[in-house]
């Protein structure tokens, strides 16, 4: 499986990334995050990816700088050197990836533009998917035979 059949099983909202400035102050952030119900914002400087926030990076900057974080800008906390897939990649070489780097979103880029974003809840659900499937045959083969 692809990671563009992935964004496919997400629906139309697979499409939809959600994104945030890097001048956003981390409480523009955090309410983003609320807003869309997600984990993770990708970062654009116009059309170009620069970085992508967490809310795992929120927790950090609350531990090194307390309350005044809330008034920091997203730049100040992003992650800057950003994992990224394409959607041709399999879903099997993303999960690898997401294992070895300990991270748990990857942004979609093709043709130099942001696609989508998968999570690795969506990488999760794709394997249950392909077990189902598989679970499936298996029966299938054997009530025939």
């Amino acid at each position: 499986m692809r990671i563009a059949d992935v964004l496919r099983g997400k629906g139309a909202d697979g499409a939809v990334v959600a994104t945030v400035d890097p001048g956003t102050t981390v409480e523009g952030l955090i309410a983003e995050l609320h807003r869309h119900n997600v984990g993770a914002l990708v970062v654009l400087d116009g059309d170009r990816v620069v970085g992508i926030v967490s809310e795992r990076d929120v927790v950090r900057g609350l531990a090194t700088r307390g309350g005044e974080l809330f008034n920091a800008t997203v730049a100040d906390i992003m992650t800057t050197e950003v994992s990224t897939c394409a959607p041709t990649d399999s879903v099997d070489s993303l999960a690898a990836t997401m294992t070895e780097r300990r991270i748990r979103h990857l942004p979609v880029i093709e043709d130099g533009a942001l696609a989508g974003i998968v999570s690795i809840g969506d990488v999760v659900k794709s394997h249950i998917s392909q077990l189902e499937a598989d679970r499936d045959q298996l029966q299938s083969y054997i009530s025939q035979g």
